[in-house]
């Protein structure tokens, strides 16, 4: 199936606006993701979704669509086999490495935390990444720790993703729930809507 973006809502991706974004399709099987509401005749209104482009939790400017699609094309291979090998749903991958680094293997943030899944030194030796930086290693050991948090905790996705972003120990302190973080509240809601959103950001 093929599918194409309006220019206005490239514009709306590119600056990280929040918009709605509809998905129509003709007769031909064609897909057309817009943000407006009626696409004219011939086009059969599918689904309606809530898109927002933010800058990744590694910080700095998320990339332009075309960067970031070429990037989610040269690691999606490695998120296939890391799936297929834990089990794990891709579009989780997928959703974790957007809001953690927008792909960018090389992504640093202000703790530490490096890579694409954005690993902390001593979790990159817990999972034994010798070079988190390494898209294969990195995305390997992020979703083997992905894996262990969703056995953690009943595979609930909010509650993994939280201790993803806060750490396994701030879950369990706050009665198995999602410690009252303003950041990590925010990081659980945006991987939740990158998941949902999937066909805008992964295709």
């Amino acid at each position: 199936m093929r599918y194409f973006l309006t220019p206005f809502l490239l514009c709306f991706l590119i600056q990280g606006a929040v918009a709605d974004i509809y998905k129509f399709e003709d007769a031909e099987g064609r897909t057309l993701l817009t943000n407006i509401p009626s696409s004219g005749k011939g086009m059969m209104l599918k689904k309606r979704f809530r898109f927002s482009y933010a800058k990744p939790h590694s910080g700095g400017r998320a990339p332009i669509l075309k960067v970031l699609k070429d990037r989610i094309r040269k690691y999606k291979p490695f998120i296939m086999q890391a799936a297929r090998e834990t089990g794990l749903d891709t579009d989780l991958i997928h959703a974790v490495i957007l809001a953690e680094s927008a792909y960018d293997p090389k992504a640093v943030s202000p703790k530490g935390a490096m890579g694409l899944m954005q690993l902390m030194p001593a979790t990159a030796r817990r999972f034994h990444v010798n070079d988190a930086f390494d898209p294969a290693q990195n995305i390997r050991g992020g979703t083997e720790y992905l894996k262990l948090l969703m056995e953690r905790f009943g595979n609930d996705i909010e509650l993994a993703t939280a201790a993803y972003n806060a750490g396994e120990g701030a879950v369990e302190k706050y009665g198995r729930s999602i410690p009252p973080y303003k950041e990590t509240r925010l990081y659980v809601r945006k991987v939740k809507d990158f998941m949902q959103q999937g066909m805008v950001a992964f295709n």
